[in-house]
This record gives structure tokens, sequence and C-alpha cells, in this order.
């Protein structure tokens, strides 16, 4: 594995990602932005933020495999959200819960969140990017 997380004293502690990465891989793997579109082109979860954001992972997901790599390998993630407020976070949260729970694994690489005005469509809610480090 090229990503070691870790979350240095000094910084709060928080349950769904750490502060740092620390990557010793050799190849740069960028992640398009994902949002909740299925295999088909298909917006999944309309209106609704925790199916979009368990979409966005699963996409994620599928976009690391193709290259084989994991959400072991995510050194960073940027996620955007439409009109954000912090009353979202519940919903946001529940999306990565799911998401973890379908794919196995717990995805805590250090991110940013942002709240951004809209996206390349109106039904879509988030986006989330990713940059992975694969040996």
């Amino acid at each position: 594995m090229a990503i070691t997380l870790v979350n240095p004293s000094g910084l709060p502690t928080v349950d769904v990602y750490r502060q740092v990465s620390i990557a010793t891989g050799t190849k740069l793997v960028f992640i398009a932005g994902q949002v909740a579109w299925d295999a088909k082109g298909l917006t999944v979860g309309e209106g609704d933020l925790a199916a979009q954001v368990e979409q966005c992972y699963i996409n994620i997901a599928t976009a690391l495999a193709e290259v084989g790599g994991s959400f072991d390998d995510v050194a960073k993630l940027t996620v955007h959200v439409v009109d954000w407020t912090p009353d979202k976070m519940p919903r946001l949260l529940e999306g990565i819960r799911r998401a973890s729970a379908n794919l196995g694994v717990t995805p805590v690489p250090p991110a940013t969140l942002l709240g951004v005005a809209a996206l390349d469509v109106p039904d879509h809610l988030v986006e989330i990017e990713a940059v992975a480090i694969l040996d």
C-alpha cells in the first residue's frame, strides 16, 4: 500500500477522514469528479444527498479498480456539495456509511468539503474527486 493515513497530535481527530496522507507510490491517479450517474449515465438518487454520495463513492471505487487500485490507495478526496449548509452533514455521512458497507471499505483519506452554487446538471447534488497513489 502506497498510502499511510495519519492524525497528527495537535490536530483534531475526525471520524470520517484523517488529517494527513503520506504517499510512497510511484503512479499518480487523478479521478475526475464523480457524480451520481450509474453505468448508463442515469442519475441515481434524485433529490437524495445520501444516495448520491453513495453512488459517487461507488463510481470512484469502479475507477480505482480499473487501474488496479482501491480506496486504500486514495491520498485525497475533494467533495463539492450544492448549496452546502451544516444541517446536510448527517445525510453526507449516511452516504459515506452506506458506501463503506456496500464496498467493504473504510474510506478515510484527507478530504476537503466545498459548498458550490451548482454542478453540471440540476439533478446532481454532490461531486467527489479523488487522487490516488499506486505502487
